[in-house]
């Protein structure tokens, strides 16, 4: 999958020139495994640096689950997105934890 800025309904919340830039694609290795990557948006404050260019991801079972884990990592940590529904469907949230570890948490509802 790949998917850009401009094409999503959060293009109006990005600048004309990053509008471009990948917000999503994904890479299926294995079975259950997937490389994701996005690019990073200066407009909105964010600089690629060695160690900010990495983060794990965690795809839970549960609502319930999404919170605890993310609370538990969020301690001493900073939340950069909370927890909350998303246009593409999934229960999402990011964070950088105690030891500078970016962490994306997400649940999407099976149908």
């Amino acid at each position: 999958m790949l998917q850009r800025f401009k094409d999503t309904p959060e293009a109006g919340k990005v600048s004309e020139k990053e509008r471009d830039k990948i917000m999503h694609v994904s890479l299926p290795i294995g079975k259950g495994n997937i490389l994701m990557a996005t690019d990073v948006l200066e407009s909105k404050g964010q600089k690629l640096e060695v160690g900010n260019n990495v983060n794990l991801s965690i795809e839970t079972d549960s609502k319930a689950e999404a919170d605890r884990i993310f609370s538990g990592l969020s301690q001493r940590g900073k939340v950069t997105m909370p927890l909350d529904k998303t246009f593409w469907g999934a229960y999402f949230g990011m964070l950088t934890d105690k030891f500078g570890i970016s962490w994306m948490i997400s649940y999407t509802e099976k149908k």
